[in-house]
């Protein structure tokens, strides 16, 4: 007999709803909920399925109003609301609402769609600028690695915009550097240092959410190098450079290099200003390091290369006309 009534306990435990989804008029929502992960909480453009047990004539199926209430679920003169709510809250709702018409009514809520949350965008100094459908959690240093990491244009920061109602995590906890700032209308800007992120603060390494807007900052202005170097390519300046400095970044001066011959032009008031230098005498201490401005062309002449009588022209990926396009989308499940 025991044998008999231990395979029927386990055949009702197997059929049963999940009593965290099931609410009847028994079960109300705990006063001490936990926080509830981000992915697990209704969102704007979700599709939510509202079941009435042993009955379809209520059944529901839809999505959430701008507002965050159930579209078309009156609740008799009650909106139901469930924006940011879990499966169980809306159901505890739908269910009070329905004692009125109905006697103990057991409701199942499942979010069953969540393809059309709004994406979080990566965009500014990194290789791929790239749109993220959030499906799990995921850091901002995950995402940079998606995108192909910085480039070298980024200016040190990071600018994360996080919109109002798009997403559920109310506050975002910062320290250090890693600075939020709440605006006005409900949305919030965190700035994060790039050396903090790299040097494992886990505060400048935050959770990104649905909706997030990500910058990394670019640079104020490049300084190009050309000519005798290993790696002719714009350097941009993040803070004071000298000639001998881009000259390092671009790779050093290469074999065919008279390093005793380097020009600097300049635009000052609608002319070009030409800046002769000496790194031989720079580094014997016999002459200053010239400091550079934004859009100096610095120019290493070749061995036995005569003298530039006028500018080169220079052209960066920035500069050129760009056809606007959609950014990549990459879903994160």
């Amino acid at each position: 007999m025991k044998k008999y009534l231990t395979i029927l306990c386990l055949f009702l435990f197997v059929l049963l709803p999940d009593q965290n989804t099931l609410i009847g008029q028994s079960s109300q929502p705990s006063p001490s909920l936990e926080i509830q992960r981000e992915q697990d909480l209704a969102h704007l453009g979700d599709i939510i399925d509202v079941d009435i047990v042993g009955g379809f004539e209520f059944d529901w199926r839809g999505t959430l109003t701008p507002e965050g209430f159930l579209d078309g679920v009156d609740g008799f003169n009650e909106p139901v609301y469930g924006l940011c709510r879990t499966e169980t809250q809306i159901a505890a709702d739908v269910a009070k609402a329905f004692r009125r018409i109905l006697r103990d009514p057991q409701i199942v809520v499942r979010i069953i769609d969540r393809s059309d949350r709004p994406v979080a965008r990566l965009e500014g100094a990194v290789k791929t600028p790239t749109r993220f459908r959030l499906q799990r959690g995921a850091s901002l240093r995950e995402l940079l690695v998606l995108a192909g990491g910085l480039t070298d244009g980024a200016s040190g920061e990071i600018t994360i915009y996080r919109p109002r109602s798009l997403s559920c995590q109310a506050s975002v906890q910062t320290a250090g550097n890693a600075l939020g700032t709440a605006q006005d209308n409900g949305s919030q800007t965190l700035t994060i240092k790039i050396s903090e992120l790299i040097g494992g603060n886990a505060a400048a390494n935050p959770q990104i959410l649905s909706g997030d807007m990500i910058e990394v900052t670019k640079a104020a202005a490049p300084v190009y190098v050309i000519g005798a170097v290993n790696n002719p390519r714009p350097v941009y300046a993040r803070d004071q450079m000298t000639v001998s400095r881009v000259i390092a970044i671009a790779g050093g001066l290469a074999k065919w290099a008279a390093d005793s011959k380097v020009s600097i032009f300049r635009r000052e008031a609608g002319a070009t200003r030409i800046i002769e230098t000496d790194l031989d005498k720079i580094k014997r201490g016999e002459s200053d390091d010239e400091i550079l401005k934004p859009f100096d062309i610095i120019d290493v002449r070749a061995k036995g290369a005569g003298e530039r009588k006028y500018p080169p022209v220079t052209a960066s990926g920035e500069s050129r006309a760009r056809v606007v396009t959609e950014l990549p989308l990459r879903v994160i499940d």
